[in-house]
């Protein structure tokens, strides 16, 4: 049986974590701290901290994907997001999120996306 994974504070883990420098390459200008992630491309939770004017190319959602912007500002094709935002991406939807003064975001995730453009 697996264990669960607790984080009482996730404000602080993400200070913590950003000074630790256990965080991996994700695309240019962003980087990942995972939680826990599916070698096949299943469930996921990660932190992604993008660089200010970072952007992630246009890619789709096959399966549900929650983010909560828990620092800086992140935007897409639909809008603005400041800390806080909360937003779903249900299956299906497409977008490109950049940020113009960097960001940490939580994504957690049932399926990895599909990325349209590189």
């Amino acid at each position: 049986m697996a264990n669960s994974t607790i984080i009482p504070n996730l404000l602080e883990h993400v200070r913590q974590a950003q000074t630790a420098g256990d965080w991996e390459p994700f695309r240019p200008g962003v980087t990942a701290h995972w939680f826990y992630r599916d070698p096949d491309g299943g469930p996921a939770a990660v932190l992604l901290k993008y660089e200010p004017g970072a952007r992630v190319a246009l890619h789709e959602h096959v399966g549900y994907e929650h983010m909560l912007v828990l620092e800086g500002d992140q935007y897409d094709e639909h809008g603005a997001y400041p800390s806080g935002s909360f937003i779903v991406h249900p299956r299906g939807t497409r977008h490109s999120p950049g940020s113009k003064e960097g960001c940490v975001a939580l994504l957690i995730y049932e399926k990895a996306v599909r990325f349209v453009e590189e």
